[in-house]
């Protein structure tokens, strides 16, 4: 059944971006479309303009008989938010939007320390902007990441600066906000949650206290200061992706993590691979396990929560 157009970002209180031009979840013409070109990623270049449409090309495997192609994924539209019911109290967050195969799904991603900002982080938000989905990408740190420019010395007190029910409350906020803006636009969907190292260890809070009401899927890359104590209350599969060199990532704790949530969980451990290998790859040999993580999860959402929803 083809769904009519309908704006993405209805008119509410909790956003505070009023210039921004409404995107449309459907539109036929959005954007004009750009010339395409070569099948790998490119890295775009990031602007504070508020409402740019990029160019993004990237490498796709079939995830279904007559699957996705290079023509099929060129735009993303990217828009810069602030969201909450107060102004002054509001939360910043990058939203990015397929412009040409926008299949109407949600996904939350949660960054690393280094934030909502980073490089890395936004190059593989757009990646999987790229195949489809909406992808939300909130600020959990509240303007105040961490950078590799601090001593290492000072991790510990910035972390411990980071407020663990403050940030909870943002990733709330975020997710209602997201579902909000599909009810607007007719759209009832389960969302997907991703997370890297900080965030990845959220994944897990956050489905235990979601019990399965937003999300319908979930995945963790090599998730830090993990509960497994909440592992149970978590009702929906989740897929673990990480590697054997990973000190902050212990193998063990995710096989546990994985048992206790049941529900066609899985764990993908990469032999050798160390943490943020993924979204983070520093040698060639990690770029070929990062493209097959990458596309382990595309079809993990694809298949439990595209499929399903």
């Amino acid at each position: 059944m083809e769904l009519a157009a309908a704006p993405l970002f209805a008119s509410s209180a909790s956003v505070f971006n009023s210039p921004v031009r409404r995107l449309y979840l459907f539109s036929r013409s959005s954007a004009p479309l750009l010339r395409k070109s070569g099948t790998n990623f490119q890295r775009p270049s990031f602007t504070r303009n508020h409402n740019a449409v990029f160019k993004v090309s990237c490498s796709l495997v079939e995830v279904e008989e007559g699957g996705l192609d290079d023509e099929t994924c060129e735009l993303v539209n990217g828009v810069e938010l602030s969201i909450g019911e107060e102004a002054d109290d509001a939360i910043q967050a990058y939203l990015f939007k397929p412009v040409k195969n926008n299949n109407g799904t949600g996904l939350l991603l949660l960054s690393d320390i280094f934030g909502f900002q980073d490089s890395a982080t936004r190059d593989f938000a757009y990646r999987v902007a790229c195949n489809g989905y909406n992808v939300l990408v909130p600020d959990l740190f509240r303007g105040d990441p961490w950078s590799k420019e601090r001593p290492k010395a000072m991790f510990e007190e910035w972390i411990a600066k980071q407020d663990f029910e403050r940030i909870s409350k943002d990733i709330y906020t975020s997710t209602k906000w997201m579902v909000d803006e599909f009810m607007a636009a007719g759209i009832s969907k389960k969302l997907g949650i991703v997370g890297f190292c900080f965030g990845g260890g959220r994944v897990i809070d956050v489905l235990a206290q979601d019990q399965g009401g937003c999300f319908g899927i979930g995945v963790s890359f090599y998730g830090t200061r993990i509960d497994q104590s909440l592992a149970s209350n978590v009702n929906v599969p989740v897929l673990f992706v990480s590697g054997d060199n990973d000190p902050l990532c212990a193998v063990n704790l995710l096989k546990y993590v994985e048992k206790s949530i049941g529900r066609g969980s899985k764990v993908l451990i990469f032999k050798g691979r160390g943490h943020g290998f993924a979204h983070r790859p520093s040698s060639p040999e990690e770029d070929e396990d990062a493209e097959q993580a990458f596309t382990e999860m595309r079809n993990w959402l694809h298949d439990g929560l595209v499929m399903n929803n």
